[in-house]
């Protein structure tokens, strides 16, 4: 039983690292496909239909697939340990991972909003609006690693101060663009 657990959480890892990799991804073709908007025609017209069918294939061949396998694989980790669920670091991963699909579906509003050519976001918001996926990557992944040997005044804190460091190189990012 210990080589299906290994194989299970094998296949989770993988499929989590194919997810997050989507969600990165297509946030940076949202910004994208903003920045294209301000161009001129037919440039923008070309970009824009471009980064649509881009979005469309890394969206519902990659991304929401690799979501769905991640959480099947999850919840059969669990079914296989169900111990974990008694584990207070479990339960804030799994907060973490709720929210997370949460990020997930609202990166699909986003998606559907760019192709009806109603997309409010700015190019500035949906990098930091990226940033908020790679807080969850750090929140999961130390918690994961860590267990329940995080103490979890340093844990907040990092996370926090990862928070904080990320709107700070994207601030300084912004500048030296200009």
């Amino acid at each position: 039983m210990q080589t299906d657990i290994n194989v299970i959480k094998a296949l989770h890892i993988i499929f989590v690292v194919s997810w997050f990799a989507g969600l990165f991804y297509i946030v940076r073709l949202f910004i994208y496909a903003q920045e294209a908007k301000d161009m001129e025609e037919p440039k923008k017209s070309i970009l824009i239909e471009q980064f649509v069918v881009m979005q469309k294939k890394l969206w519902w061949i990659i991304t929401t697939p690799a979501m769905v396998l991640s959480v099947v694989f999850g919840i059969w980790m669990l079914y296989l340990n169900p111990a974990f669920l008694k584990m207070p670091w479990m339960h804030l991963k799994l907060s973490f991972v709720v929210l997370l699909l949460a990020y997930h579906f609202y990166c699909q509003k986003i998606m559907f909003d760019i192709f009806k050519r109603t997309c409010k976001w700015k190019s500035n918001q949906l990098r930091l609006w990226n940033e908020l996926a790679t807080l969850f990557l750090v929140a999961i992944v130390f918690l994961v690693v860590l267990k329940n040997s995080l103490n979890w005044i340093y844990g907040t804190l990092g996370f926090f101060g990862v928070a904080i460091g990320l709107m700070i190189a994207i601030q300084l990012y912004k500048k030296a663009r200009r």
